[in-house]
């Protein structure tokens, strides 16, 4: 890549932290385990949530923020390191262990106190930092069929339910 081509820094503020929820990382089973997020103050009015609760999920973009740099999983690799599955390059792959450690989850919208959104199934841990909110809507789900491999069928087997 020339010298003129090269990526610059993007620095990102959170928009907000999770509260409550799981301390600690579990793998699976994360539907109904309820948390907040609550939007940052300092930037914030609580207008800025206004509308929101006519939607039922949310999309969450937030930071893996306790996985180091060292220990970044940039070669393919089985996922959760199950040998059965086969090994499969890191943008394959939705974990914590990512170039940028960014996560994406979609989660219900239980209720809304001015800047605090009560949720329900964000694979978030608490303290987590939350890059942006946006309401879910069904319109940008797939038009298509949706194709996966048999391996990610079996990991998201328990990923919410638990079996």
């Amino acid at each position: 890549m020339s010298a003129a081509r090269q990526p610059r820094p993007v620095t990102m503020r959170p928009v907000g932290w999770v509260e409550g929820g799981r301390e600690d990382w579990h793998e699976d089973r994360w539907r109904g385990v309820g948390a907040t997020i609550r939007l940052d103050a300092d930037r914030f009015e609580p207008s800025a949530t206004q509308g929101l609760d006519e939607f039922s999920h949310l999309e969450v973009v937030f930071l893996f923020d306790r996985v180091e740099e060292r220990d970044l999983h940039l070669e393919p690799r089985p996922a959760r390191g199950n040998p059965a599955w086969p090994p499969v390059g890191v943008f394959a792959h939705r974990g914590p262990f990512r170039p940028n450690r960014i996560g994406i989850s979609r989660c219900r919208l239980v209720k809304i106190d001015g800047l605090t959104l009560h949720i329900a199934d964000l694979d978030a841990l608490a303290g987590t930092p939350v890059l942006d909110v946006k309401p879910y809507l069904r319109e940008f789900a797939p038009r298509d069929p949706v194709a996966q491999p048999a391996w990610a069928d079996e990991l998201m087997r328990e990923y919410y339910d638990g079996g």
